[in-house]
């Protein structure tokens, strides 16, 4: 896909997280938003995977760590085609493949159950040392919220994988500076993230997460790293696409009411619409 066609695919994934908030009238709308560039390069650019062939052992895998951005992620897997854009709308309905976190025995594409955060990351470490020891030529994605960073999981895995060497595992942090309580940096400070990750011997990439160009350099140069793991820094905006969401704490883990949910559904469609004009 080239960059305008990857911006349309983003922008049908964050209608479709806002669309499926609202139905469930519940749901964590802002860390999904600020994930959904990052989520559409690796779904429909980055990752070898084939959805009539989802469990072939030599895909990529993909790990969820901040389970509770689901909706941008099943977003994504129903327009890559696991299955139909319409089930979004059953998101966290009782009896829908479609629950609040992520669960590989529910919902096709699905790689790792999660939603405990640091044990995503954990899992994501396991993989790609597997693939290591049995000499598959597979890569490893997770993706991280900052807030998670809190979590001491997070760095036993990270020693784990710097120590190994794990130069197929690429950590994705969605650095928007947004947790649940407010900003990270007044919670429980994760910084410097960058000099934390190199001092387990990670490679660090600090990006725009939400510009497809330092996107796509940044997964490029993380194929060419050899030896160490590589942890992308996405600076990005929590609520990103929605003017009241953005770099707003309280839109973590809150469903917009019906005159929210058409001011947000009405600036999405504006944004898509000046994308197909140029």
């Amino acid at each position: 896909m080239n960059k305008k066609e990857l911006k349309l695919v983003a922008n049908n994934i964050r209608k479709a997280i806002i669309n499926g908030v609202y139905a469930a009238k519940a749901g964590h709308p802002g860390g999904s938003l600020s994930a959904t560039d990052i989520m559409t390069y690796l779904y429909f650019q980055e990752m070898r995977i084939d959805i009539n062939d989802s469990k072939n052992p030599s895909r990529d895998r993909f790990v969820l760590s901040k389970g509770h951005a689901a909706p941008c992620l099943y977003a994504a897997l129903a327009y890559k085609g696991f299955f139909p854009v319409e089930d979004l709308l059953t998101l966290r309905k009782l009896g829908s493949h479609l629950q609040g976190h992520p669960c590989i025995a529910h919902t096709p594409g699905i790689d790792m159950s999660s939603g405990s955060l640091g044990q995503g990351v954990s899992a994501a470490v396991g993989m790609a040392l597997s693939a290591k020891i049995f000499k598959e030529e597979y890569r490893v994605y997770t993706l991280l919220g900052d807030g998670e960073l809190q979590e001491g999981q997070v760095w036993e895995a990270a020693m784990l994988a710097g120590f190994k060497k794990l130069d197929n595992l690429v950590v994705i942090v969605d650095n928007n500076n947004l947790q649940i309580d407010g900003p990270i940096d007044e919670v429980n400070s994760p910084y410097p993230i960058d000099k934390k990750f190199e001092a387990f011997n990670f490679h660090i990439i600090t990006i725009n997460g939400h510009d497809y160009d330092e996107i796509e350099s940044a997964f490029n140069e993380a194929k060419r790293i050899k030896g160490k793991p590589t942890a992308i820094i996405a600076k990005t905006v929590k609520g990103k696409g929605v003017s009241f969401m953005e770099n707003k704490a309280s839109w973590h883990g809150a469903a917009p009411n019906a005159e929210q949910y058409a001011i947000a559904m009405e600036e999405l469609e504006k944004a898509g619409d000046a994308l197909c004009q140029k």
